[in-house]
């Protein structure tokens, strides 16, 4: 079932190796620039549950990037079919559906890996000292990047132009990354904005990861939430990945 998977995986890391610093400069861009304007302006003089707005953020942009980064191999998808047809490619050769889900998945999460520990390492920057080795910090990281990273294959699947893989961007995972949690507390909402954005897994994410950040005990709910919304999506996955080489 996995035959082949190691070789798209492969070429997704040359890719990464080819573009790295490139990849890095962006990567640090967006963070950097909301560490200054949010954080640093106000990061002092605002507390939030007893911590700086500073320390508050960090967990918070961590979530984000990772999903970001990790939804973000759609855009290598969609490059890989209507441009270079790569895709093609892979239909010819023996690598099975599941295995090259596997292996775009798997990439994302590499990526958004990867942009967790630029935004660690700027956070260490500008003074900001949370609990990083617990591994109640990383596990929803890890979890949040496989369910955008298998939203993303799914999605890269179904979309018919670059043009649509960038609404798509505009349209779910931007109202997310502000609303899912990230710069501002979720229960300062009313009621019903609460039970709305509940239903979004980058808000279990950012909870999980700023409570590790934090120390605190971190509720197992959203761990089994965020494996059970990963798993369907990486299932649909395949198959659209089925339908697409129909």
């Amino acid at each position: 079932m996995m035959r082949g998977w190691i070789a798209v995986y492969y070429r997704e890391l040359l890719i990464l190796k080819r573009r790295f610093l490139k990849i890095i400069a962006s990567m640090s861009v967006s963070p950097l620039l909301y560490l200054i304007a949010f954080g640093y302006a106000m990061g002092k003089s605002v507390k939030i549950g007893g911590h700086t707005y500073m320390e508050f953020l960090i967990p918070g942009l961590v979530a984000m990037n990772s999903m970001t980064r990790a939804f973000g191999i759609g855009t290598e998808i969609n490059i890989s079919r209507f441009y270079w047809h790569i895709f093609e490619e892979f239909q010819a050769a023996p690598i099975n559906n599941f295995a090259y889900v596997f292996a775009e998945v798997l990439a994302g999460i590499t990526r958004a890996i990867i942009s967790i520990m630029v935004i660690l390492v700027l956070g260490m920057l500008f003074g900001v000292s949370l609990s990083y080795d617990s591994p109640f910090f990383w596990i929803p990281i890890l979890l949040n990047s496989f369910v955008f990273a298998s939203l993303a294959v799914a999605l890269g699947m179904l979309v018919k132009s670059h043009a649509d893989q960038a609404m798509l961007t505009s349209f779910v995972i931007t109202p997310m990354a502000f609303l899912g949690g990230t710069f501002f507390p979720v229960n300062r909402l009313p009621v019903w904005a609460q039970k709305i954005l509940f239903l979004l897994p980058l808000t279990h994410a950012s909870k999980a990861i700023r409570s590790a950040a934090y120390g605190n005990p971190v509720n197992y709910s959203s761990f089994y939430l965020l494996a059970i919304i990963g798993l369907v999506l990486f299932f649909s996955a395949v198959y659209c990945v089925n339908k697409a080489r129909d």
